[in-house]
């Protein structure tokens, strides 16, 4: 009542703490988040991983069993379910209650992780295992497309993955871009079976001929001390480490007969360079184009994050190499503008 009746006698100064209190709303309204939808989704920890060539069922039971029996459990989780697919990828969601700090939880999933890391196949370990805050906003879609037609798929899709993705993910207010309809670069060894029977070689004497000699080694130096040597200077070494083109695969030596001839890839394989999936399409207006679909940071303003996105698009637009061009068909953010 002494409050109240403290305005009431004075009715300038009431008036004063009133308008200052709305300057005060009006400029803090532009710094809070703004969105199509309300952020009332429970915080979530997503687990990507990667195993080329393997099926939904082996990633399921090789890799997505040994993380969910770490990762469960952890502090404040809800529950956890995991999606594995065909083209060699695992995406498990760990769910929390809402309200729990989603940077504290996703250190936690982080350390479950790592223990669960040595239980998992080579090649996962060697691609790595990504621990991200998950957000459910799909915040926008940008297609990298060729309007004129004399780009390709593959073309396209490793110039987005190289000069794009990176810059996008980089803007203040992303939380994630993944790509869709990729086709990164890679060198496809199709074997001969009847050639490789013959031979009396196996696939696994291949693959290990693969990996043996396309390898980044460090090849060491020249006169290095404490060699005893003469020379003035110190040169360092440096092979042939991984190989790029199909010749340079075809080569490769697989297997050495008694009498001193030699197997190599050619003699029982084909070797071309193609992508490295080709399970997902994305198309625009009935022509190929890959598909950067951009998500929300958690608690980031919407709007100011998409405005960044189109002007950051705007700027790569000027050093885009002719053929390439770029579109927005899915931008939410365009029926809350005000």
């Amino acid at each position: 009542m002494r409050l109240s009746h403290f305005f009431i006698d004075r009715p300038i100064f009431a008036a004063v703490v009133s308008i200052i209190i709305t300057i005060l709303g009006l400029i803090s309204m532009r710094f809070l988040p703004i969105a199509e939808y309300p952020d009332i989704a429970p915080p979530t920890v997503a687990i990507h991983a990667t195993y080329p060539g393997a099926s939904a069922q082996v990633i399921a039971e090789t890799v997505a069993t040994p993380i969910e029996q770490e990762v469960n459990g952890v502090d404040d989780m809800l529950y956890i379910n995991s999606q594995s697919t065909g083209d060699g990828q695992l995406t498990i969601n760990v769910v929390f209650k809402p309200g729990t700090n989603i940077d504290q939880a996703q250190v936690l999933v982080q350390n479950r992780v790592a223990v669960a890391e040595p239980r998992l196949p080579e090649d996962v370990r060697r691609l790595g295992i990504s621990v991200r805050k998950a957000s459910p906003d799909l915040m926008m879609v940008v297609h990298m497309i060729s309007p004129d037609g004399t780009r390709d798929q593959q073309y396209i899709s490793n110039y987005a993955t190289l000069y794009v993705k990176d810059v996008l993910t980089r803007i203040d207010g992303v939380g994630d871009v993944q790509v869709f309809g990729a086709r990164d670069y890679s060198m496809r060894i199709w074997l001969d079976p009847d050639k490789v029977a013959s031979r009396g070689l196996t696939a696994g004497e291949v693959v290990s001929a693969l990996q043996a000699a396309n390898l980044q080694v460090a090849a060491g130096s020249i006169n290095q001390p404490p060699a005893s040597s003469d020379g003035a200077f110190t040169i360092n070494v440096k092979t042939l480490g991984r190989l790029s083109s199909p010749d340079q695969f075809e080569n490769i030596v697989v297997h050495a007969e008694p009498d001193g001839s030699v197997v190599r890839i050619r003699d029982i394989a084909r070797v071309e360079l193609g992508s490295q999936d080709y399970t997902v399409n994305a198309y625009l207006n009935n022509k190929v184009a890959t598909a950067l679909v951009i998500f929300q940071k958690p608690g980031s303003n919407a709007l100011a994050t998409a405005a960044n996105v189109k002007a950051e698009m705007e700027h790569l637009k000027k050093s885009f190499p002719p053929g390439v061009g770029y579109a927005v068909v899915y931008n939410p953010t365009e029926f809350i503008q005000f």
